[in-house]
């Protein structure tokens, strides 16, 4: 997957008919969807993100939100501002390429749609993967919803070109506020996404899984139900370190996550980026700054089974 340019043109004028008709950008689960949306079901093909003619380097980026709770408005605003982080990524050259997959966590214990996934995307369908998404509201109750199973998918059921051909990682961007599960459950892994584990998989050796092939993130919002809980903080910063980031506003999610790809590609620096924000007219220029203060402004450590990719000098080929 991945072909196709992103047009904000076709953006608009979708978003303008829906005004006009009253339709839902998330229509699928607004008319009353309760089961997950085939182009949506982790349990079919694996997600990729491939080179082509058209996008020769490709730079695969995925986020995934909880959609329990007071999670909820976390699409219907990265929908909205779905526009401006295409435009930081593509037209600031923050990364080569950029393909982005969207999917929802919920609680594998307990709702109907606990995982749902997209497939990587460089043009307009990904506006319809988040349209697809079922916004159950679930969630069991207590601080702990199915982060790991979504870690436990995307490092087990996705395949890059980034990886495969030049060994570098792709981002993975987790957006919620409570704790993961202890272990990937066996019969969680089998119901929800068909694989036969023999064992439950502990949380820390999957998230050493995942973190091997995907820089990872952990953004907790202001506004959700747990922001400012100490608890939530220290749990996933033991996982991550300094990858979880809080911020101070949901509206700068999407420049968040852009910045923090341009530190990662080296194609910026932090107040490099922050300066464009404010050239751009955006809003979020003091909650990115604060939000990403903690991020290693340095080199991006590389990470690579493939030495024939490196360059010589020690630095990163950039298109």
């Amino acid at each position: 997957m991945g072909s196709g340019i992103w047009s904000t043109d076709v953006y608009d004028a979708a978003d303008r008919y829906r005004r006009s008709t009253g339709k839902s950008a998330f229509s699928y689960s607004d008319s009353g969807a309760r089961t997950v949306h085939p182009a949506l079901d982790p349990r079919e093909a694996t997600r990729e993100s491939r080179d082509s003619d058209e996008h020769p380097r490709s730079t695969p980026v995925a986020v995934l939100f909880d959609v329990t709770g007071s999670m909820l408005k976390v699409p219907r605003v990265l929908q909205t501002k779905l526009p401006q982080l295409l435009g930081l990524l593509q037209r600031q050259g923050y990364a080569s390429d950029p393909q982005i997959m969207f999917g929802a966590i919920g609680d594998a214990t307990c709702d109907r749609v606990p995982l749902q996934v997209g497939q990587f995307e460089s043009d307009n369908r990904m506006d319809d993967d988040l349209g697809r998404i079922v916004l159950e509201g679930g969630g069991g109750g207590q601080m702990t919803e199915s982060y790991e199973l979504a870690m436990y998918f995307m490092a087990r059921h996705t395949a890059t070109d980034n990886w495969d051909k030049r060994g570098r990682r792709g981002y993975l961007f987790i957006i919620g506020d409570e704790l993961a599960y202890p272990t990937v459950k066996a019969r969680e892994a089998a119901g929800v996404i068909g694989d036969n584990l023999t064992e439950d998989v502990p949380l820390r050796h999957i998230v050493d899984e995942v973190t091997s092939r995907w820089d990872t993130y952990f953004l907790l919002p202001a506004g959700s139900h747990y922001a400012g809980n100490a608890k939530v903080l220290d749990f996933w910063r033991d996982l991550l370190g300094q990858n979880t980031v809080v911020l101070d506003d949901l509206d700068a999610v999407c420049e968040t996550i852009a910045l923090t790809i341009g530190l990662g590609e080296q194609a910026i620096d932090l107040d490099e980026g922050l300066r464009h924000l404010d050239r751009a007219g955006s809003t979020a220029t003091g909650t990115v700054s604060k939000a990403l203060a903690r991020l290693n402004r340095g080199r991006r450590a590389e990470v690579s089974t493939l030495p024939a990719f490196r360059d010589t000098t020690g630095g990163v080929t950039r298109l």
